[in-house]
């Protein structure tokens, strides 16, 4: 009986690591650090049909990792609780340090970062105090508005070259996103050390920095 009871209870903490494995469902998690999207904006992003993100989203509600609210006909998402990203986080660095050929991974999707400079989070967060900085958060606008570094350019990687003059000129500038595997980061970084601007990518993204407990802010 205590045998049986035992394995009950290995069973159900196992859901949460079934739950996550899944690629579409960890990419849909690592979005939702971002804060709250809908179906329809996830379905986008993961690049599935409406019909199939849904049924991975379903499974992480049974696995208890999100919540949802209704507004009209549309159906929102939003990570169950900050100790959600934390696992999250967690799972990543672990695989950073021990999964076989990670690095040439995302090698192949982010492209060699070898050159490229970076800042830690505590050090941007002195030079911001110093006022030596330009810090551009180059996720979509929707990510920006739940919660971005506070101070921070809302500049879209999509929008860079046209609003490249919106950047103020004379400074260091910092870019960050969703993560340390996201690319936008990445791409403005290059883009604009092509157009003759210092840039350095801020090491990890927003969700770090919110966890951190470092100032934040929402809305434009």
């Amino acid at each position: 009986m205590a045998g049986e009871a035992k394995a009950a209870l290995f069973e159900a903490l196992a859901e949460v690591a079934k739950a996550l494995a899944n690629g579409r469902r960890a990419e849909l998690i690592d979005t939702l650090a971002q804060g709250e999207r809908s179906v329809e904006e996830l379905a986008e992003i993961i690049g599935q049909s409406v019909a199939n993100t849904s049924q991975h989203l379903q499974r992480l509600l049974r696995a208890g990792l999100v919540t949802t609210r209704r507004e009209g006909t549309r159906i929102y998402y939003s990570l169950a609780s900050s100790a959600v990203y934390t696992l999250w986080r967690t799972m990543t660095e672990t695989a950073d340090r021990h999964v076989k050929d990670l690095g040439e991974l995302a090698e192949a999707f982010l492209g060699d970062r070898s050159a490229m400079q970076t800042i830690g989070r505590d050090e941007l967060r002195t030079r911001m105090r110093a006022g030596d900085v330009v810090v551009l958060d180059v996720r979509p606008d929707a990510e920006y508005r739940s919660g971005h570094i506070r101070g921070a350019l809302s500049v879209p990687t999509s929008q860079l070259k046209s609003r490249l003059s919106d950047i103020p000129s004379g400074l260091d500038v910092v870019a960050y996103c969703r993560g340390p595997y996201c690319v936008m980061a990445d791409d403005a970084v290059r883009y604009l050390d092509r157009q003759g601007r210092r840039a350095i990518r801020l090491e990890g993204g927003f969700p770090e920095w919110a966890e951190e407990g470092r100032p934040v802010a929402a809305g434009n």
